[in-house]
């Protein structure tokens, strides 16, 4: 009677993991803006963000499309252009918005996966300082909202290190900001990199906690494990090899079209989950999460590239993401390893159930291969 219930609970908490996997398996509701004095008060911001969000954020509370001919070349993009430019604003204290236009909006050259809208903002005649308020952005994102703001760079390549407006100069740097936060104060320094690590780390966290899909393949894998060592060594082999593939792809030497690793990791879920009816033996297991570990690499790099990393920032952000990453993975493993040890002393006299395994591993199995279904169709 207790492993029925036990196994009622296990089917309904992967579930729901499932359920909210479909919505979310990965960093998503992030923006970023880049701006760059132009001189005399006038300013350029470049506002990015993913498609994916954009279309989430119309279909919640964008403009009506009704009766709009969005076949017509140019109206999609128009639409874009004013929604953007309504939710961000270069102000001063007071809250008078400096006037903007709205100058190009298409993809990111930088970044495929992402759009950009370009922003040309006059400040000169609006009084005190000028502070950048992207709140109403954040709103329409959510509540996991988070928006990389960049001051003095024009372009990955090309350094702005000087820059006049009223005769203050927005200092270079770049800060990561949530809901809430405070206005961001061009005549302030921001972030260096290395004060920017925090939030890249909480980003990591954030990525292994919402990629619910990492969390299967990682639960299936331990799910025969009763003792620590062999749980060390598949982790640290997944470490290991994940660390290497998201390091190569968030500094751009190798890239794989995100869809096939989507499918490629869901595929690796249905592997692993489906093992566990063959082989009861995790000594030797090290080896698949090595293997699938370098997919599931290129997974977690998308979600810092999504992030927008500045070039100037590369080495602490993939950093500290990375150790984000580990973070939330011990505290997976923290927590599943003594709850599957519990369940053994108190139901099985210290044998690990073999029911128990095959349920987990069918609900799993079941997950993966929705993902794939739903990422291949």
């Amino acid at each position: 009677m207790a492993l029925s219930r036990i196994a009622l609970l296990l089917i309904v908490a992967l579930s729901v993991v499932g359920g909210a996997g479909t919505a979310k398996a990965h960093t998503a509701d992030i923006s970023s803006s880049r701006i760059v004095s132009e001189g005399d008060g006038r300013y350029r911001v470049d506002v990015g963000f993913l498609g994916a969000d954009i279309e989430r954020m119309f279909a919640e509370s964008g403009p009506s499309r009704a009766d709009v001919d969005l076949t017509e070349p140019g109206v999609i993009e128009a639409m874009i252009g004013k929604f953007i430019q309504s939710r961000v604003a270069l102000q001063n204290e007071a809250g008078a918005a400096c006037p903007s236009e709205i100058v190009s909006v298409g993809a990111d050259p930088a970044n495929p996966r992402d759009s950009k809208v370009v922003l040309r903002m006059d400040c000169s005649a609006v009084p005190g300082q000028i502070l950048y308020n992207p709140y109403k952005l954040l709103e329409a994102q959510g509540s996991r909202a988070k928006h990389l703001v960049g001051v003095g760079e024009r372009n990955a390549d090309e350094r702005l290190t000087e820059a006049q407006s009223l005769g203050a100069e927005p200092a270079p740097g770049e800060v990561m900001i949530f809901p809430g936060d405070a206005l961001v104060d061009l005549s302030k320094p921001l972030l260096t990199p290395w004060e920017l690590a925090p939030k890249f780390f909480a980003a990591g966290i954030e990525h292994i906690m919402t990629g619910y899909d990492h969390l299967c393949f990682l639960i299936a894998v331990m799910l025969w494990a009763t003792r620590v060592w062999p749980v060390v060594k598949l982790v640290t082999a997944f470490t290991v090899s994940h660390s290497i593939t998201l390091s190569l792809a968030a500094l751009g030497l190798v890239d794989l079209p995100s869809r096939w690793v989507e499918i490629a990791i869901a595929a690796s879920i249905v592997y692993v989950a489906i093992e566990n009816f063959f082989t009861c033996k995790v000594e030797g297991r090290w080896r698949d999460t090595f293997v699938f570990g370098l997919i599931h690499g290129f997974g977690f790099a998308s979600g810092l590239i999504e992030i927008g990393v500045p070039q100037r920032a590369i080495a602490p952000a993939l950093a500290s993401f990375n150790l984000g990453v580990e973070a939330g993975q011990i505290g997976v493993v923290l927590i599943a390893l003594p709850l599957l040890s519990a369940f053994d002393r108190l139901f099985t006299h210290g044998v690990r159930d073999p029911r128990l395994v095959r349920l987990g591993s069918g609900v799993i199995a079941c997950l993966g291969a929705y993902w794939l279904f739903e990422r291949i169709f």
